[in-house]
């Protein structure tokens, strides 16, 4: 059995969440304590009702997740929101969310992960974002089809591309999650191929003006990666049980 406050202790030093910025609704960190034990950890990538309750069933301690309970800022305790976090706090299950600190970090993070996946050796960062890069990248000799077989088979699922499949992708760059609308800047960044979760409809058209090759891997199939090393993390360094709760989004 271990302690809440030494696991968060722990995952607040390794995930500088102090020290990296994030979005204001991201709330790093611990989002709901329990009554100070921890048995059973799980990770997810969003707290949502539904990965709540499963959560739940496992008999978790606590929930390590990417994207935590409160992105919409405050609200009122109605409804879902109410329901999660009443049915969290009855079944003493505590709440840890890691967002950009996790997708950024230079051994468990999403991007280097993704790209260990792949078979990307990294050999840079780009996409400077209030001081740190978000984006990791290296160069690689096969073709736009293989490396698009590659990310499937790496987030066990469909991906989209953009540009000719027969050419070699070259300097390859990653920002998991939902980094399409930065296309603009990772052309200027050198990158000839970039790989990401998902893109709104007219960084297809842009990306092909401006000759940059893209894959889209699914904002929820890029950031399992993350979450799945941290739990394993807690479980050697705590002695936990440890498991995932895959409920993906289709986006």
């Amino acid at each position: 059995m271990a302690k809440l406050d030494e696991i968060v202790s722990f995952l607040d030093e390794e995930l500088q969440i102090a020290e990296i910025p994030d979005y204001p609704g991201a709330h790093n960190g611990l989002q709901l304590q329990n009554g100070g034990e921890v048995e059973k950890v799980v990770s997810a990538v969003d707290a949502s009702l539904p990965v709540i309750r499963k959560t739940i069933e496992q008999g978790a301690d606590l929930l390590v997740v990417h994207h935590g309970m409160f992105w919409q800022g405050v609200k009122p305790l109605t409804g879902a929101f109410y329901a999660k976090i009443k049915e969290a706090m009855d079944a003493g299950l505590s709440i840890y969310s890691a967002h950009i600190p996790l997708d950024i970090h230079p051994r468990l993070g999403n991007s280097v992960l993704l790209a260990d996946a792949i078979g990307l050796k990294q050999s840079g960062t780009f996409m400077d974002w209030k001081g740190f890069d978000l984006g990791v990248s290296g160069e690689m000799e096969i073709s736009l089809r293989e490396l698009k077989e590659r990310v499937s088979q790496a987030v066990n699922g469909p991906v989209l591309s953009c540009g000719d499949e027969d050419s070699t992708v070259g300097k390859v760059g990653i920002i998991t999650g939902g980094a399409g609308s930065e296309i603009e800047r990772v052309a200027k960044a050198g990158i000839n191929t970039f790989i990401t979760g998902e893109g709104p409809h007219w960084s297809h058209p842009l990306a092909e003006e401006l000759g940059l090759k893209f894959i889209y891997g699914g904002h929820y199939g890029t950031e399992t990666f993350g979450v799945r090393a941290l739990v394993e993390l807690l479980s050697d360094r705590f002695q936990t049980s440890a498991s995932f709760v895959h409920y993906p989004t289709g986006l």
